[in-house]
């Protein structure tokens, strides 16, 4: 998938915090602490430091969304890091989010700490970002 491959899904996917450019996703993409994972209408990208991994972004276009997808990207990338020794994984999702909430804990994520005023909506206002882990 190219950087702006992965810049339209994720434009399409996100207002707030806003979608990343091409060029973001082309530098993530050099560094060889990167992972990611893709499949037909989405992708999820991750970062190795030593033996964790934080989930950088995970994006399905809406119109192939409530199909899995999300679901098996977030094995794929969990596959991925374990090829690289990663033993924990790491995650920030809005505290106004509960679908991405349903799906890491779906994943086996559980909520570890709170950081408040994290994100802003689309409105201006503050939003707490939940702190999730999983131990592979």
């Amino acid at each position: 998938m190219t950087p702006q491959q992965l810049s339209d899904i994720h434009a399409a996917s996100f207002i707030q915090p806003r979608p990343w450019s091409a060029a973001e996703f082309s530098g993530l993409l050099q560094s060889e602490n990167s992972l990611l994972c893709h499949q037909a209408g989405g992708f999820a990208l991750g970062r190795v430091a030593g033996d964790e991994m934080e989930l950088l972004t995970i994006a399905v276009d809406p119109a192939h969304r409530r199909r899995g997808i999300a679901s098996q990207l977030m094995q794929k990338l969990e596959a991925a890091a374990l090829d690289k020794s990663v033993t924990t994984v790491f995650l920030e999702v809005a505290q106004s989010n509960p679908h991405a909430i349903a799906l890491y804990h779906g994943c086996g994520f559980a909520q570890v700490g709170l950081r408040k005023n994290y994100y802003t909506n689309a409105s201006g206002q503050p939003v707490n970002a939940i702190v999730m882990s999983k131990t592979l």
